[in-house]
């Protein structure tokens, strides 16, 4: 029998090949709405970050995210974004 392929994608922060599992991904939905996708099945356009505050931070002052989802995102949604992140981190570890 044939062995599973394990899906990669490229962290935005870091740029490093990962298991898309060990990944967060970011979502633009067709209405134009950003948010974290922490299941990883939401419809839309995906974005993926390392569970690290350092590659959130990296991507956002390189504007990565805005790059991959050509639209502006507001400081407001960064923020937003980046406590989830900080969160869902938080719980991982306990």
């Amino acid at each position: 029998m044939a062995e599973r392929r394990i899906p990669l994608r490229k962290c935005l922060g870091c740029g490093e090949m990962k298991e898309k599992k060990q990944l967060i991904r970011v979502v633009r939905s067709k209405e134009g709405e950003i948010s974290v996708d922490f299941t990883g099945k939401a419809p839309g356009r995906g974005a993926y970050l390392c569970p690290s505050v350092a590659c959130f931070d990296t991507a956002r002052k390189s504007r990565r995210l805005e790059r991959a989802f050509s639209s502006h995102i507001e400081e407001d949604l960064f923020d937003t974004l980046r406590e989830k992140i900080v969160s869902e981190t938080e719980k991982g570890e306990g």
